[in-house]
């Protein structure tokens, strides 16, 4: 007994001290490749080559202590707190629409200023809602198979979310936040037939959507025929992808790579993968791929080690949030899907994305470290559902 206690315990330790060394590899790979991919862009633009590097190592700092927190932080805090967030996090979509408070960049209402600093509180929406879904479907675990008790109000919130977000012309990010609470509805095991039936309402809904603004249908008709607009709406993509393929295989070392001096509009952002392909080559993708495979190992392991419904369904849901980001970051990169304003894990410029992922790790290593399990029983859950 006591042997097969020791040794659980000695798994979880490996499953967490994994976690560290591949949270550590990614960002530090990151912040060596947005400082290569933005030096001559910010130059230019800002007259500080330091520009987005700088504001990337304030937020990466800030983005490590919340790390800290949320990784030790008691699950039960966590559960005892989520009201708040949630109601922090709309409220925030919200002032995105105030004149004076919400800032427009792009045509998109995305961002709200606080001084020289953003935050686009559409970020804060990528954790905030998987760890409401993951506390209220556990608190509703005997009561999932009907629709009004255990569906109906997840399935609102999600909805919420999803307006504000695509009122705030950022589709891509609405879209996203729908797939992944789709995942958790999944992994939680909600009936097929509302599974079915929400997928069958949502892509038509969706595919309307493409086509109320004029931007995402250039972006899909080029998609589909890349020859059709080459200096415009394909220009972005087509460039990425020329990068990508000249890379070679050892790539052109770092800091050496030439595409992003003008040849990829905002190379440092959502393109940042084509500027790291080209320094690195075919090993930097296999490196790439093998840090976020282990990402998601750990991360799954995590969850399939919880012992209790949101342990499993928090660190399941965030580490599907982390890795099919970075995969649909990739794919729009080489031109295999239209493209997003989806940003690259640990490595596009954007304090908000940074701080936001650093977050999600915590979650996840918080899962791994407790396995799960709410042991302190300092703070008691509500048992009234109409609190939550």
């Amino acid at each position: 007994m006591y042997q097969f206690e020791a040794e659980r315990a000695q798994n979880k330790n490996a499953t967490v001290h994994l976690l560290y060394f591949c949270i550590i590899l990614l960002l530090g790979t990151g912040l060596v490749t947005l400082y290569s991919a933005s030096y001559f862009f910010a130059d230019r633009f800002f007259m500080d080559s330091h520009y987005f590097i700088k504001k990337q190592i304030i937020f990466g700092a800030i983005g490590i202590a919340a790390f800290l927190i949320f990784s030790r932080l008691s699950l039960d805090v966590i559960r005892k707190f989520i009201l708040p967030f949630v109601f922090t996090a709309v409220i925030l979509c919200v002032l995105t629409f105030i004149p004076g408070i919400g800032v427009e960049r792009y045509g998109a209402s995305r961002w709200i200023e606080f001084g020289s600093m953003s935050y686009q509180p559409s970020e804060m929406v990528k954790f905030v809602l998987p760890v409401y879904l993951a506390h209220l479907i556990d608190k509703k675990s005997d009561n999932l198979s009907g629709f009004n008790t255990g569906i109906l109000k997840p399935a609102a919130v999600t909805i919420l979310f999803f307006t504000l977000i695509y009122m705030q012309n950022n589709f891509s990010t609405a879209v996203f936040i729908i797939f992944n609470a789709m995942i958790i509805f999944f992994l939680a095991g909600m009936r097929y037939r509302y599974f079915i039936s929400a997928v069958v309402l949502i892509l038509p809904v969706a595919s309307l959507l493409v086509f109320t603004k004029e931007h995402r249908v250039r972006r899909l008709v080029s998609f589909l025929r890349p020859e059709w607009d080459p200096m415009g709406a394909g220009f972005q993509v087509n460039a990425s992808r020329d990068a990508i393929i000249s890379s070679g295989f050892f790539g052109k070392g770092i800091g050496e790579g030439t595409r992003k001096l003008a040849s990829i509009p905002e190379i440092h952002s959502d393109f940042i993968f084509s500027a790291y392909v080209e320094e690195t080559g075919f090993i930097g993708i296999l490196l790439f791929l093998a840090l976020f495979a282990a990402f998601a190992v750990l991360g799954y392991t995590a969850a399939l080690k919880s012992e209790s419904v949101f342990g499993r369904l928090l660190a399941a849901g965030l580490t599907t949030m982390i890795v099919s980001q970075a995969l649909l970051n990739i794919a729009v990169v080489s031109g295999a899907l239209p493209a997003t304003g989806i940003p690259l894990p640990f490595f596009s410029a954007g304090g908000s994305s940074l701080l936001t992922t650093l977050i999600c790790a915590g979650l996840i290593t918080n899962v791994a470290r407790r396995g799960g399990v709410l042991k302190e029983n300092i703070i008691n859950i509500p048992e009234n559902e109409d609190e939550y």
